[in-house]
């Protein structure tokens, strides 16, 4: 067996989940194939061309796997499927004459990765409706919680803490819509040979009264997965480059809440920040570090997953007249690589979401400090419905808050609601009182809240239809 003395990769055992190892494991990969070959093997005994005996030969046989005596086999044939063929077929002498008949390796190879990505959908589909719901409740929680925002990474408008959650849960939604378009499109190869004409299929069942679209009907069936109409020797690579695409977009959400979490925990902002464990090291250098280092895991494994559809697109691209085989290397490290890694990051965001820190002194202090100049606009609208100029105002509006604003940057308290409570040009049209009230930042959020809380329910609506939610 593979040890530390040797090269792992990092998903065989940091990053990913068992569940995810389990279906892209060797030994999971090879009872699919097995599984396929039985289901071929039922077929044929339906249309007479194989016997019942042989048939439950190699069902008592199908679960045992061996793959000491299967890598001995491909040592001498250099060939992975036909070694499992030798190695089934040395398990089940009975029905191990029969076995591949009139297959070709993909028939067998192809189903079996599109059955694996299908349950590989499925958990994704699992973790996305976890992450969506523990959103919901964060959404839910702060909807009303008023925090400055930022375009251009500068203060902006106020928005709700609860309605920039509400951003991720939507970009996720759209992941789980397209996650599910995707599960339910998904098709394998079917059985159709060597080129995808199905001839040798055709000759052997001449004289049975099935045809080869009646036994690759039946196998898939027995498999619970629909054959694409046509193929080659090999599935439509398209089919992966679609998946690895779903997969990026998720990647893609992901990596915006991270990277928005790593500028809020950074002091400067100081609103949000990762849970931090009582003994956690944040640097071996600096022992006061509290380093954003989950965000940091997500973007960095996001920007690996954005990069796998370029690889799935040239597959496809190049795969020439009815097949070559310079897709197979990479296919065995980015069909794994792409789902571990973002079952890895649904993961940790699941856990982020759930544990995040909400610095409410540090949210109101920066409210305070920037809310009044987004105020200003409440503020406008209201002096010209009681007749003032709306250029005039704008200019006192402007100046007062340029002067302001320098005081802020030098740390000094923010005088703009001084400045403008005490303006006689403002004042001719609103009482101090009032002027002042209206530049309470906090209520100036809109429909905010609103839109946060409703886009919460659509989300628990949508993960209730899900099976399993």
């Amino acid at each position: 067996m593979f040890d530390h003395t040797t090269y792992l990769s990092p998903f065989t055992w940091r990053y990913g989940s068992e569940e995810m190892r389990r279906i892209w494991s060797e030994v999971h990969r090879r009872r699919l194939w097995r599984r396929i070959w039985v289901a071929l093997a039922r077929a044929q005994q339906e249309a007479g061309l194989v016997t019942p005996e042989q048939v439950a030969d190699l069902e008592a046989h199908q679960e045992e796997i061996d793959l000491e005596r299967a890598a001995q086999l491909e040592a001498e044939l250099r060939h992975d499927l036909m070694a499992e063929l030798r190695t089934f077929a040395e398990q089940s002498p009975l029905g191990g004459p029969v076995l591949h008949l009139g297959a070709t390796s993909e028939d067998v190879k192809d189903n079996a990765d599109a059955l694996r990505i299908r349950e590989s959908l499925d958990l994704i589909r699992r973790r996305l409706a976890d992450l969506l719901l523990a959103l919901a409740d964060r959404i839910e929680e702060t909807a009303d919680l008023a925090c400055i925002g930022y375009t251009h990474l500068q203060p902006a408008e106020p928005t709700t803490v609860g309605y920039r959650l509400a951003q991720y849960g939507q970009d996720l939604l759209a992941d789980l819509e397209a996650v599910d378009r995707l599960r339910t499109s998904l098709r394998g190869k079917g059985l159709k040979g060597a080129v995808g004409t199905s001839a040798s299929f055709a000759q052997l069942l001449q004289g049975t009264g099935w045809t080869p679209a009646d036994l690759e009907r039946r196998v898939m069936e027995h498999l619970g997965l629909e054959p694409f109409p046509v193929a080659t020797q090999v599935a439509p690579r398209k089919q992966e480059w679609r998946v690895l695409t779903v997969l990026a977009g998720v990647a893609q959400s992901l990596h915006r809440f991270g990277f928005d979490l790593r500028v809020l925990q950074s002091p400067p902002f100081g609103e949000w920040s990762e849970p931090f464990e009582r003994a956690q090291v944040g640097s071996s250098a600096m022992p006061f570090k509290r380093n954003p280092i989950n965000a940091e895991n997500i973007c960095s494994l996001a920007r690996y997953v954005a990069a796998l559809p370029t690889v799935a697109w040239e597959n496809a691209a190049g795969s020439l007249l009815e097949r070559t085989l310079d897709d197979s290397a990479n296919r065995r490290l980015i069909l794994p690589g792409a789902f571990l890694a973002t079952d890895e990051m649904l993961l940790r965001a699941a856990r982020l979401v759930r544990g995040l820190v909400l610095d409410r002194e540090a949210i109101g202090r920066n409210l305070d400090a920037y809310g009044t100049f987004a105020a200003t606009e409440r503020l406008l609208m209201e002096l010209v419905k009681a007749g003032a100029d709306r250029q005039a105002m704008h200019e006192v509006l402007r100046v007062h808050s340029m002067a302001a604003w320098e005081a802020v940057r030098a740390g000094r308290p923010n005088p703009l609601p001084d400045l403008l409570a005490a303006d006689p040009r403002l004042t001719a049209y609103l009482p101090p009182d009032r002027i002042r009230a209206l530049l309470d930042a906090t209520g100036y959020v809109g429909d905010a809240s609103d839109r946060a809380h409703a886009l919460a329910q659509e989300i628990r609506r949508r993960c209730e239809t899900l099976p399993g939610g």
